[in-house]
């Protein structure tokens, strides 16, 4: 492969990752405000199934380099209190998870936190925004790869792996009675 189409396949990757980043926060702003609280649960779960994919695909591809020692200060971080804020309220009684601190060199447990992963999440992605929005793509790509590998991609799968646990007790833990009134009904209109 050429140094010019592995170039040209590394724009395409920051531009797409660009725009996931870009979606996801949108989800994430929008359920934080409460726009719509009986579908945040899933638009959460979509969304971060969508930013997880993104991040294995900056995991899959070679390590992105800087070309200057360091990379440029893309500017303040965004506030992110409000979408935190919102999201405790919205996940209220849970918020807080139990969580393993390394599920490959430790079994030893700490406490989570949806609103906290999430508002996290939002800061590192938007980070590397800057950078894109700036005309930085060799550092957006590096930051977005450098943070999920470090901290991003560890919070959004634990924040999924419990929006999927709710969703799946919210589900299958439902009164039998009621679920086979609803099953009748459906079958019988």
């Amino acid at each position: 492969m050429s140094d010019r189409t592995m170039a040209d396949d590394l724009a395409a990757v920051e531009r797409q990752t660009a725009e996931d980043v870009r979606a996801f926060c949108d989800i994430v702003t929008d359920v934080a405000r409460g726009d719509a609280p009986d579908s945040a649960i899933p638009f959460l779960l979509l969304g971060l199934s969508q930013v997880l994919l993104t991040g294995a695909r900056l995991g899959a591809i070679q390590d992105v380099v800087l070309v200057e020692k360091f990379e440029p200060d893309p500017g303040p971080d965004v506030d992110t209190d409000p979408v935190r804020d919102g999201l405790a309220r919205l996940f209220e009684g849970l918020d807080e998870y139990a969580d393993v601190v390394d599920p490959v060199t430790s079994v030893e447990l700490t406490a989570g936190s949806l609103s906290n992963d999430l508002a996290s999440i939002v800061v590192d992605l938007v980070h590397g925004l800057q950078h894109h929005e700036a005309g930085r793509p060799v550092e957006a790509l590096w930051w977005w790869q450098f943070s999920y590998l470090s901290s991003w991609g560890d919070r959004a799968a634990s924040a999924l792996r419990v929006l999927q646990s709710v969703l799946s007790h919210i589900r299958l833990d439902a009164d039998e009675e009621i679920v086979a009134e609803a099953e009748f009904d459906a079958l019988h209109t």
